[in-house]
């Protein structure tokens, strides 16, 4: 019986080809989606799940209460790590990290010439007891005691000594400019896996950079990631409420409190508004999760749609088996059988098709997702291809296989029941309602990224390029730049600490004059060399920038004008205010301009100059002598510098990948959207076909009488004009909604204009007319001669 049913069924598939090959079309490709999407989805929900202690790893979060409502940090004060490891009995561990983020790459070397840049952060004793990041080499509860250590990944060892083996004991120059310092390596680490949120090729002992920079151990500094491990069975709640006010309880800071957060869950769940968990990445999961299952669906519906139209067709097939016996249950094992072997082959084709573009899907997500083979993931596989199948295929089997054999042999005519046909039409109306949103969505994304790509952010980014300054060039960091001024193609160039992009420390140690004891503020703090700004553009509101020609302007500072709103100050200039205890006198407020990404407001800032604390140096480069300037800055680099690499990249560049998810959803829309709209197009094809495979006689009989190709056109084009009308007037205010609220994660954000939707509409509306009216021209082109003959 089992042979028969699939000799049957592949006799039906040479039988009806079109339908075969649409079919396998419409299921490949949503198999292919889903598939690329899966991946995608899994490799996001496992991120940073990987440690040992996941259940139990947090970071310790802080609340900081401003005037402006609550603020949420991933930064505490750098004693509280081992203030919770010693007065909390339920923190098993705790580690206090300053993150690579705060640095450009460290200068390493094993030997005088020898040079290799690598990622670094500093981390106390305990960090790789609270990470599970698989120590090699070393014993790991005494990697960081030491103050000259240093631990390396196998990775960098064999960047630095071309083996990763015996490489404990070795000393290596660590430099990060002003600092130049020999370390012992105590211990190998493996790869920091791709799914991992910490980023680094080696770690530097935290007792060092504790000496180096002393303000970490102040309670009113927040600049260090701390995390923690809770002992088994220690209930978080307990321990959020009694470390809530450690902060309070030793400093003067009113204002910050402190929280845990499942360590594994900030990558997905790291977005608070108002000091309130307001989502994450988790929305882009949700999202292209919901787009996965859609377009799978959307697939299945053309399945249906499409298998129902070629019904007819069958119809004798199916009297000619009952009258011989069949039951409806072997017939519906039949079709349901012919779904099932579909939707196998769909697999196949669709695993063929992710092996082909995963790739390039990987390079479109900045992923390195991997297709392996496992057990797991082809029980998925197959257990996905049955479900579609059996969705695919129940409506078809169940339609053919309910006809009385007498009636249909005797030529009797199938009428669909008002259900059917409002079943069918329900489902093109979802299908093309789906499409209608992602054009919306497609448009409102290009719109909003090509907005923020032209938004006059308050300073000239184009042709800026920037480098680190290591090497020589700290103590001759002025000579450098005069000499670079004077190269063919440089227009200007000076240095800051950090990076214009991205925002900066922040404090809370600021007072003035007339500030009440209640009032709360941060500042984001900012340092600067001669003519940084104005290299920049940045515009003076009041005031000047700082010059050469004022030899105490070390004393002085710049605030933003918001900064000054936060101040409530009036004629600012020559106001004096504390810093940190230190006495300075304002000489300057700055235009805003945004120093954070576009999802941000901007946030009050104060500017000092201080030269011998710059860490990069930035140039702008005339339009068109790009190649000359940067040879020439290369030249003196490696003047300066001797073995050292010239790595600079430009300061337009690093903007633009701060919108980079924004730029992946962007992308992925348009393809997935095109893919649906795709997909629906053959929906409304079968929809077509299953309507003009039922009107051929009438369509013969109005040629007949007289009527016009485009009348039959028409005839057959109207009612789904009237469904895919329908599937608008459902999608926009439903489009409306949903991209109203991801326009909402900016501050600075596109109006929503009507002919967003409008165009949503009717290109809709053009595709499925298109659609129709291709299946409609060949209908009203048959000869009346072949449609009327008695069969």
């Amino acid at each position: 019986m089992f042979k028969h049913n699939f000799r049957m069924i592949l006799r039906s598939f040479r039988r009806f080809k079109s339908s075969f090959i649409i079919n396998l079309v419409g299921l490949s490709v949503g198999l292919a989606c889903a598939l690329l999407i899966g991946l995608w989805v899994n490799d996001e929900l496992e991120f940073d799940r990987f440690h040992k202690n996941d259940s139990r790893l947090y970071e310790v979060v802080e609340k900081q209460e401003v005037d402006g409502g609550i603020n949420v940090k991933y930064r505490t004060a750098g004693l509280v790590a081992q203030t919770l490891k010693d007065k909390f009995p339920e923190v098993e561990n705790a580690t206090a990290v300053i993150p690579s983020s705060w640095f450009p790459k460290f200068t390493l070397s094993p030997n005088g010439d020898k040079k290799v840049k690598a990622i670094g952060q500093f981390a106390s004793n305990d960090y790789f007891n609270v990470f599970s990041f698989g120590v090699t080499q070393g014993d790991k509860k005494q990697l960081l005691t030491n103050k000259n250590a240093i631990v390396i990944s196998d990775e960098l060892a064999m960047r630095l000594f071309n083996t990763t083996g015996n490489v404990v004991g070795k000393t290596l120059s660590v430099q990060l400019p002003p600092m130049e310092k020999q370390f012992t390596i105590t211990g190998v680490f493996t790869r920091v896996p791709a799914n991992s949120s910490e980023k680094f090729d080696f770690v530097l002992p935290f007792e060092w950079f504790k000496e180096i920079n002393p303000a970490v151990l102040d309670w009113g500094n927040d600049g260090t990631n701390t995390y923690v491990v809770l002992r088994e069975g220690a209930d978080k709640s307990k321990v959020n409420n009694e470390i809530a006010g450690l902060i309070k309880s030793n400093s003067k800071s009113t204002n910050r409190s402190l929280f845990l957060k499942r360590y594994s869950e900030v990558y997905l769940y790291g977005k608070y508004e108002n000091g309130v968990q307001a989502g994450g990445r988790i929305e882009y999961v949700r999202l292209f999760s919901i787009i996965a299952i859609v377009i799978l669906v959307i697939a299945c519906i053309n399945f249906m749609n499409l298998s129902t139209a070629t019904a007819m067709r069958r119809i004798k097939e199916v009297g000619v088996k009952k009258a011989l016996g069949a039951s409806r249950k072997t017939l519906i094992f039949q079709y349901i059988g012919e779904a099932m072997l579909m939707s196998l082959i769909a697999l196949l084709v669709a695993i063929l098709i992710v092996l082909l573009l995963l790739p390039q899907f990987n390079v479109i997500t900045g992923k390195d997702l991997s297709f392996s083979f496992s057990g797991r993931l082809m029980l998925t596989l197959l257990g996905i291809s049955i479900l579609s199948g059996l969705i695919s295929g129940s409506y078809p089997a169940l339609y053919l296989s309910r006809f009385n054999p007498a009636f249909v042999l005797r030529g009797g005519k199938i009428s669909s029941s008002i259900f059917e046909l409002w079943a069918r039409k329900g489902l093109v109306v979802l299908q093309f309602s789906v499409s209608v949103i992602l054009i919306v969505a497609v448009l409102v994304v290009y719109k909003q990224v090509q907005y923020i790509q032209s938004k006059n952010i308050g300073y000239n980014k184009d042709n800026v390029v920037y480098f680190d300054i290591e090497g020589q060039m700290p103590q001759n960091l002025e000579s450098f730049l005069s000499q670079a001024k004077d190269i063919p193609g440089v227009a200007a160039t000076s240095s800051m600490w950090g990076n214009i992009v991205g925002g900066y420390s922040t404090t809370g140690d600021v007072d003035w004059e007339g500030k009440s004891p209640t009032e709360k503020a941060a500042f984001e703090i900012m340092g600067v060399n001669y003519g940084l700004l104005e290299m920049l553009n940045i515009k003076m509101a009041e005031g000047r920038s700082f010059s050469r020609d004022f030899p105490t302007d070390s004393t002085k500072v710049i605030f933003n004008e918001a900064a000054i709103r936060t101040m409530g100050l009036k004629n600012p200039i020559g106001k004096k205010v504390k810093v940190w205890g230190e006495q300075l006198e304002i000489v300057g407020v700055a235009k805003d301009f945004n120093f954070q990404s576009l999802h941000e407001i901007i946030k009050p800032l104060y500017i000092r100059l201080q030269p011998k604390n710059t860490s990069i140096v930035m140039t702008r480069v005339r339009g068109g002598k790009e190649r000359e300037a940067l040879e020439g800055l290369q030249s003196l680099y490696q003047k300066y510098n001797p073995g050292y690499s010239f790595d600079y990249r430009f300061l337009d560049q690093d903007y633009q990948v701060q919108y980079a998810a924004e730029r992946r959803v962007a992308l992925l829309s348009r393809y997935f959207a095109g893919l649906a709209i795709l997909i629906s197009c053959l929906g409304l094809f079968g929809m077509a076909a299953f309507a003009a495979e039922r009107r051929l006689k009438e369509i013969g009989v109005r040629k007949v009488l007289g009527a016009s190709e485009f009348g039959i056109v028409r005839l057959l084009s109207i009612d789904f004009t009237k469904v895919v009308f329908v599937s608008i007037i459902i999608a926009l205010p439903v489009s409306y909604f949903l991209v109203k609220n991801w326009l909402e994660g900016f501050v600075y954000k596109i109006d929503l204009k009507l002919w967003y939707f409008a165009v949503a509409g009717l290109a809709a509306l053009f595709i499925a007319w298109l659609t129709v009216a291709t299946l409609a021209i060949k209908a009203s082109r048959t000869n009346p001669i072949d449609t009327l003959r008695l069969e």
